[in-house]
């Protein structure tokens, strides 16, 4: 457990000292903040006109605002995540080898479930600390409405956005572990959030068993009843399977780069 706090600590001290993470956490706040207001303005708008529309044909119209909102919102921050996500894992490795620093943890008494470890729980640190500021204005909404939302939708959402972001770093973590270039990491973990997403899409409404076995292993699909306020026991075992097999890829991965320098 030393190795593994060793690693931690090493890691969030290089991400707040690097200004890419400042970068990533103020897009990605600005980016989450206009879609939030953009679905708001435009439900409470529809919730308006349902509501002239049930005054005028004498019959109450209820609109769950909150609800809908948030639901909208956790739907498309898959979409942000993919565009975001792959700046955080980038470096991981290929800024060690830059440092010539892998060498040394090759080196050190430090297992490679340590190393890969410490550098995964650094990465969802800093994921946590991008979503907290969004929930205070998902909080301060619920709290003004009348009547009071349902709240399971957003600890739900939560739930699932926890989960599915830790998926796509487990993912980016692997994939950055395979080159040396920054640049390159980025390209290829881009490219694997966008075969994900195509490959959900593209699958979509489809009968046959190849199509059904690819939307049961699509990341996306489990995704959507967390968004509606549902936690599928059956989607959180999926999510921390995929999260422990990548994390078991870069385990093997590291491995690899000791015994070739060996």
């Amino acid at each position: 457990m030393r190795g593994l706090y060793a690693i931690y600590r090493k890691e969030m001290g290089q991400y707040f000292v690097s200004p890419i993470a400042y970068v990533v956490v103020g897009l990605f706040l600005i980016a989450s903040t206009l879609l939030f207001n953009i679905y708001l303005k435009g439900i409470m708008q529809e919730a308006q006109q349902m509501a002239m529309q049930g005054m005028q044909y004498g019959m109450p119209e209820s609109f769950d605002v909150p609800g809908q909102v948030m639901r909208q919102f956790f739907g498309v921050l898959t979409i942000v995540f993919l565009l975001f996500l792959p700046l955080l894992t980038m470096g991981l490795y290929a800024d060690e080898r830059k440092r010539g620093t892998m060498e040394l943890l090759m080196t050190s008494p430090i297992t490679e479930m340590q190393i890969v470890l410490g550098k995964f729980f650094a990465s969802l640190t800093l994921f946590v600390a991008m979503l907290l500021p969004t929930a205070s204005y998902i909080v301060f909404m619920c709290l003004k409405s009348d009547p009071a939302p349902a709240w399971r939708v957003l600890l739900a959402g939560y739930a699932g956005v926890l989960l599915f972001g830790g998926s796509l770093l487990s993912f980016g973590l692997f994939l950055s572990s395979l080159t040396e270039s920054q640049i390159i990491a980025a390209a290829i973990t881009y490219g694997g959030f966008l075969s994900l997403w195509v490959m959900d899409f593209g699958t979509q409404g489809s009968a046959s068993i190849s199509g059904q076995l690819i939307q049961y292993l699509s990341v996306i699909r489990h995704y959507d009843d967390f968004s509606r306020g549902i936690i599928d026991t059956t989607a959180v075992v999926y999510y921390l399977s995929f999260i422990a097999f990548f994390v078991f890829l870069t385990v093997r991965s590291v491995d690899s780069m000791r015994w070739r320098r060996a």
